[in-house]
Formats: C-alpha cells, structure tokens, sequence
C-alpha cells in the first residue's frame, strides 16, 4: 500500500485570534449564584463560623486578610469621621441594604459607613440607602472591585456619597450624583486636597490625614 505523506508549508505562521470566544453555558450552569437566605443558613453551620464572607451578586466574597496598613486606614477614618458626625453615628463593616433588585443576592459589608440615626438603632435591622449618609471602601488589593462592582450596587442603591481609599496611590476617590446604576460624579482628591462631605460640607477631611505612614 502506498500512503502519501503530507507536506506541511513551514514558511505559515500561526494565527491569533483575536475575538473573544462566547461563554461556554456549561461553565455558566455549574456557577452557584448565592442568596442571602441561604447565607444566613451556612452561617449558622460551625465549618463557616469563623469566616468572613462578604455576599456581592451572589458571588461570597472572602474578607479574611487584610493587612495592618489596611486596618490603620479604617481606624484613621474612624477617627476622623467620628470627630465630624459623631461616634454613635459611624458604623464599623455594617451588613447593609441595597436596592431591592439587588437585596436578594448582595448583602454588603462596607467599611465604614455613616448613617443618620446612632448605630443602636440598626440593632434589629440593617441600615438601607435612606439612612446613609456617607460610605467608605478602604481598597488595595480590591481597587477595581470596589470602584466597578461596588460602585454599581451602590450606585444602584442610590448612595449619593461613596468614597474609595486608594491605599497604593494615597489618594481617595468619591464618587457622587447616581443616576441609573451610574455615579455621574467621580473626582479623585490626592495628598494635599480637601474633602467636603456631602453630609457636612461645612467640615473639611484633609485626604493626607487618611493615611497614618503619612502623618506619623
């Protein structure tokens, strides 16, 4: 029997493919969009007790590792906003409410967050967009999440304060006027600046004082 051998061009090079392959429904079916009835449930069960999990669009969110710089920024703002709308009314990674589109499958946990009544108000319930007044999101590794992600629940939500704290970048990031999922206003304050927040805009945050590296 005589087989023909192919020749092969050697001279060809390889294609790129440059569109985007549409998403594969079987990888979408095995994704497990997450509730906030059933988080409340694995709650409950001990191998999830010492977790903290963060429910963002049905997606748990693990909250677990922040670094010391981290942990100094939020007490700074602690400070800071406590000293402006006083300590009662500044709540520390509260559970909140979004809107009600969202609410089933996101439940938030910001880091800071300023609300109109004093915190022992939210004893039975969670602080929804009508009690906000001002909500901080300390970010470094979470920069793009909280600025895309985040920033559409809030928005959403219809927060009308929202400031991120670039860690990496010493700068903070507010974003303001939400009109259909969108903030319209986005505008960074760097070292140097001041804030004004819409709450209390006869106070001025000094963005420098935000970072204690900074100020010590």
């Amino acid at each position: 029997m005589n087989l023909a051998i192919p020749r092969y061009n050697t001279n060809t090079m390889p294609t790129a493919i440059l569109e985007t392959p549409a998403q594969d429904s079987f990888v979408s079916a095995r994704r497990k969009i997450w509730t906030r009835a059933e988080c409340e449930l694995l709650a409950s069960l001990e191998p999830f007790q010492s977790q903290s999990l963060e429910l963002i669009e049905g997606e748990l969110i693990n909250r677990m590792g922040k670094g010391t710089l981290h942990t100094a920024i939020v007490a700074m703002l602690l400070e800071l906003l406590a000293g402006v709308f006083g300590l009662s009314f500044v709540i520390q990674e509260p559970a909140i409410d979004v809107s009600p589109e969202d609410n089933p499958t996101s439940e938030p946990q910001p880091d800071l967050v300023v609300v109109s009544a004093k915190a022992s108000s939210f004893a039975r319930r969670r602080p929804g967009p009508v009690d906000i007044r001002l909500l901080v999101e300390v970010a470094d590794s979470s920069l793009s999440f909280d600025r895309s992600i985040k920033a559409g629940l809030y928005a959403r939500a219809g927060i009308a304060d929202y400031w991120v704290v670039d860690v990496r970048n010493r700068r903070i990031i507010v974003h303001r006027d939400p009109l259909d999922g969108r903030y319209g206003s986005v505008l960074t304050y760097a070292v140097g600046e001041e804030i004004a927040p819409l709450a209390a805009p006869e106070f001025r945050v000094q963005v420098g004082t935000a970072f204690p590296d900074l100020v010590n």
